[in-house]
């Protein structure tokens, strides 16, 4: 029987991918991890490879089209074995039109368009760079990579077939950030990287809603970005507008040196203050859930409503092995395990989700930040700041949500949260039921938003 090849899914809420370009013709023989074709997302492109070694026997899907997730694009066959005419099947299935229009639904940032397919070599060994020498053999991901990390691709040894550098080639070319050697679970530490501040304003996105209610706030977690919120949006549909700010040293925010939570916070502050509303209902993830927490305190009359996801600032215990290998790792093999420990169900995270997630991270500035910002605000691995006084203030809807088998903070801290929050505990869920459940973690948010805006004296 021929291996199938289909369109893999690199993020949680990815439903199709535009194949960009195939690497392989129909007769070609391939090995087993060879490069078949590139796959781009709204937040990386990268490298598909043959899951197994053989005759590529059928190719069903072009170049430049967008192919839903799980769609078989081609079939590899064995050495020995016969090729029919038509594929398994006669032709392909499914309606890849109507997978586009529905992934891109959603969407914040415009999908990439096609690049026609350059004729085999054309964009290798034939190529010559400014200087006149030969362009290294690069995958675009790996080009990619190197053009946000600085690496130079000439003084890469490409690890895919014919030497053909790959991203993780890329990757492992770049220094280590360093951090607490103990929590980190290192011998040593690595040489620290320098890196620069910048106080640019902190990034802030918006998607418009089609009524009238309250807009919705959402702030990320450690380690994570705005994109990560995708599937939750897509469960709360569109009726109100969304505006997602990114925690310093995350995302497009800018790099900067804090010296404690409560300075953290109140950076996020003037950026909520620079928001032209006048209330809104405030969701935060992990360490958003502090902050979300606190500006609730620092600013009550402007929140409709209260709504924390595996909040931290309820209790000392927090991962901080997950958090330090997380903001250290230079490499997806790195990274994967890690990532791992945020899901329930450690299959969850794919080998190309965690690929996907290493692309955001490429810049080592980026990560050296993070690994200072963690070390501050989880030194020794514990957390260093307290928000269950605050959350003793809010007098607004409030609810916790939080999944049963998080591993990077206890669900019991939740019940050292004052008795106005409503507590949801949602079973087959780790640190990021947001990502893992959004429908269930849904459910509860739009209750509470819903409550936010009866008036006070009705309610």
């Amino acid at each position: 029987m021929p291996t199938e090849v289909i369109l893999p899914k690199v993020d949680m809420d990815m439903d199709a991918g535009l194949l960009a370009q195939w690497h392989v013709a129909t007769g070609e023989h391939v090995e087993k991890g060879a490069a078949l074709f590139d796959i781009e997302t709204d937040k990386a492109a990268m490298e598909v490879e043959a899951p197994a070694s053989g005759i590529v026997g059928h190719i069903v899907a072009e170049a430049g089209s967008r192919i839903p997730v799980g769609q078989v694009v081609a079939w590899i066959y064995a050495e020995n074995e016969e090729i029919p005419d038509l594929p398994p099947g006669g032709t392909i299935s499914g309606d890849t039109g109507a997978a586009e229009q529905e992934a891109g639904r959603n969407e914040v940032a415009e999908v990439p368009q096609p690049t026609a397919p350059a004729a085999r070599g054309s964009d290798e060994a034939g190529a010559e760079n400014d200087s006149g020498s030969p362009r290294p053999r690069a995958t675009p991901a790996a080009r990619a990579a190197a053009r946000k990390s600085g690496v130079d691709l000439g003084r890469v040894a490409g690890s895919g077939p014919k030497g053909r550098i790959q991203a993780d080639d890329v990757m492992r070319q770049q220094p280590v950030s360093s951090g607490p050697a103990a929590v980190a679970g290192l011998s040593e530490a690595a040489p620290p990287v320098d890196w620069a501040e910048n106080q640019r304003p902190l990034a802030m996105t918006r998607r418009k809603g089609r009524a009238k209610g309250h807009p919705i706030l959402l702030i990320h977690g450690f380690a994570a970005d705005a994109s990560g919120w995708a599937p939750l949006e897509k469960a709360l549909g569109d009726a109100r507008e969304i505006i997602r700010i990114e925690l310093p040293c995350h995302g497009r925010s800018p790099l900067v040196r804090i010296g404690s939570f409560r300075e953290f916070t109140r950076m996020m502050v003037r950026a909520f203050d620079d928001l032209d509303v006048a209330q809104l209902h405030l969701v935060g993830h992990s360490l958003g859930g502090a902050v979300a927490a606190a500006i609730a305190d620092i600013r009550p009359r402007r929140i409709a409503s209260l709504s924390l996801i595996s909040p931290a600032g309820l209790g000392p215990e927090i991962d901080g092995a997950t958090l330090y290998g997380i903001a250290r790792a230079t490499r997806t093999d790195s990274l994967a395990p890690w990532l791992k420990r945020l899901a329930a169900r450690p299959d969850a995270i794919s080998h190309d989700f965690a690929k996907a997630a290493m692309m955001a991270r490429m810049e080592p500035e980026l990560r050296a930040a993070q690994v200072e910002l963690a070390d501050m605000l989880f030194p020794d691995g514990t957390q260093s700041f307290d928000l269950s006084a605050a959350m003793a203030r809010v007098d607004t809807p409030f609810k916790i949500v939080w999944g049963r088998q998080d591993r990077i903070l206890p669900w019991r801290h939740a019940l050292r949260a004052p008795d106005v929050a409503g507590l949801h505990l949602l079973d087959k869920a780790g640190h990021i039921p947001h990502i893992e459940r959004p429908e269930a973690v849904a459910l509860p948010l739009l209750e509470n938003f819903r409550t936010g805006e009866i008036p006070v004296q009705q309610r």
